[in-house]
């Protein structure tokens, strides 16, 4: 496997379209998607349904589980592919301590594209109500080692491969010819 790192991390503020973007880099890689909401706890996800925003410590388990999720998938042999807010810098230290060299794509938005997507999308927990504060705890990774900045508000097959060209960069060939 010439991926030139052990696993990315797709992250950002809510609506930002982890989701789809985490699919397409895991398709075009061979890599294995993990949603990083299934592993918030019921009390996270009953506090955030209820217009509460997440602190600290309803994060902290949340993200030792998902640094464990990761490990457990490179042992397996697979190339993981989180998505995950990560908001802070602290956050993205507690998986890089899980995963060293671990990538980041920084998925950027507007208040208001993020506000706009996320009142358009069905049946997720998170209500549009709570974007401000995504952004009011937001510290975007601009520097950091091994992270990459994009638009969120390009195509999903472009972004894909701005993240391959990345990886190229980086020593990798191309997602499609790693997997």
């Amino acid at each position: 496997m010439n991926f030139p790192l052990p696993a990315l991390v797709v992250m950002g503020v809510a609506g930002c379209g982890k989701s789809h973007i985490g699919a397409a880099i895991a398709a075009l890689s061979g890599g294995r998607l993990i949603e990083g909401d299934a592993f918030h706890p019921a009390a996270n996800i009953e506090k955030m349904s209820a217009g509460i925003p997440l602190d600290d410590d309803d994060r902290a388990g949340w993200l030792i589980s998902l640094g464990k999720e990761l490990s457990a998938t490179i042992k397996a042999g697979e190339r993981p592919i989180l998505t995950c807010s990560a908001l802070k810098l602290r956050y993205r230290e507690t998986l890089r301590a899980a995963v060293p060299e671990l990538g980041f794509v920084f998925l950027e938005l507007s208040p208001e594209e993020a506000t706009r997507r996320v009142t358009a999308r069905p049946g997720h927990f998170m209500p549009a109500s709570l974007i401000e504060s995504q952004f009011a705890t937001l510290e975007p990774p601009y520097g950091e080692h091994l992270t990459l900045t994009l638009d969120a508000t390009e195509r999903p097959a472009e972004l894909a491969n701005q993240v391959d060209a990345w990886l190229i960069s980086n020593g990798a060939v191309t997602l499609s010819q790693s997997a």
